[in-house]
């Protein structure tokens, strides 16, 4: 059973909410009547559990945990999803992100890093985020997971009738913005760009375009592939890839390591987000960036693989390395099975969930891969969520 607001080994009173047949069973809590010296004031007391269950804000589900313990539960499950689904037995501590990288963002509280929030509009006008499971917009007189430039200028006292939704953004590089949004879909060439910072290096986007949500969630994430690729496999002459590129940041960490001559190409579906890669990606005279979804570029691939002619072709793909950085519903088999008739070197593995992880690294052990090392960081502070970066190495 999954206990809402709950801590392991308190004893509360929960009301049964969701029933899954012999799967599981989802409950939320309405009284702690022996509660954990792990918990903790909720950091966002609109989402404490003295609210009533559809009044309490969503997005902070850990915040009433402290932070050790909240690292300490999402390498319990990056573990248990490793070892029932991956076949491996690896335990991975869950680190905080480097202070120097965090930026301002409270460490001890996990608060004050989120560059990127959405509020949500109910029929009056009144914004706020929705309570957890439901489109029930709650009233909220703070936002502290937000940085604070964002927490300062957030209208959460404002009405905005007949607006879908409000924005925060945040970039590195310039102003925060508060964005209404009406539903219109603005032309593709009109979209407003902003600027990110990552090191020396900077990058454009839409300023609806994917990041980060972390402050230093793009720097822990370069730094993590730039360490996890082995040098001693790494060709920069071999047709090596980022897949899910975005606007190139991880192709970029793959460059900036290695030299001007790398050559990579970097592979996303979303076709602005590829004109930015090509742009972003400039300094590396190897470098292209493609618009096509990743399961019909490696069809592709592995149908001109295929060829006896393109012996040489082959040769290029079993030096390369991949790196890849799925959505959270992860690569799945069909990438996995491609991805193994190309038979690259070595796979850097950047997930958002440790189940499609840890089932993705047991489709490729059973096709000659082996998990070598995984690094996992709480770039989601106050909320379940985990990212993992995981290398692993074809088995000669």
């Amino acid at each position: 059973m999954f206990v809402a607001d709950a801590i392991p080994g308190e004893r509360v009173v929960a009301r049964v909410t969701d029933v899954q047949h012999d799967r599981y069973w989802r409950a939320e809590t309405l009284e702690v009547l022996r509660a954990s010296a792990d918990r903790r004031p909720h950091v966002w007391p609109e989402a404490s559990v003295e609210r009533a269950p559809e009044q309490r804000a969503g997005g902070a589900e850990f915040g009433h945990i402290r932070v050790d313990r909240q690292r300490d539960l999402k390498a319990e499950v990056l573990r248990d999803a490793l070892a029932r689904m991956g076949g491996v037995e690896l335990d991975t501590p869950v680190r905080p992100v480097d202070p120097a990288l965090a930026l301002g963002a409270s460490l001890d509280l996990g608060t004050g890093y989120r560059t990127r929030m959405r509020l949500h509009v109910a029929g009056d006008g009144t914004v706020g985020p929705y309570a957890a499971r439901s489109h029930t917009v709650v009233p909220v007189a703070s936002v502290p997971l937000a940085v604070p430039e964002l927490a300062r200028i957030a209208p959460i006292a404002e009405r905005f009738p007949g607006a879908r939704a409000v924005d925060l953004v945040a970039p590195s590089v310039g102003d925060p913005e508060v964005v209404v949004v009406t539903g219109e879909r603005m032309p593709r060439a009109a979209r407003p760009t902003i600027e990110e910072r990552v090191g020396d290096r900077r990058f454009r986007l839409d300023r609806d375009g994917f990041w980060q949500v972390h402050r230093g969630a793009a720097a822990t994430l370069t730094r993590a592939v730039q360490e996890l690729v082995d040098a001693d496999l790494f060709d920069p002459r071999a047709a090596n890839l980022d897949l899910y590129g975005g606007v190139g940041l991880l192709a970029a960490a793959i460059g900036d390591r290695f030299g001007e001559t790398v050559r990579i190409t970097s592979v996303e579906s979303d076709a602005r987000a590829t004109e930015h890669a090509g742009a972003n990606l400039a300094d590396w005279v190897g470098a292209r960036a493609v618009t096509v979804r990743v399961d019909r570029f490696l069809d592709d691939l592995a149908a001109e693989a295929g060829n006896g002619a393109l012996a040489a072709d082959r040769a290029r793909f079993r030096d390369a390395t991949v790196v890849l950085d799925p959505p959270r519903s992860g690569a799945g088999r069909h990438v996995i099975e491609r991805l193994a008739e190309l038979a690259p070197r070595q796979l850097v593995y950047v997930a958002c969930d440790p189940v499609a992880l840890a089932r993705d690294v047991g489709l490729l052990r059973e096709r000659g891969y082996e998990l070598v090392e995984v690094r996992a960081f709480d770039l989601f502070p106050n909320t379940h969520h985990v990212e993992a970066v995981a290398r692993l190495t074809a088995i000669v």
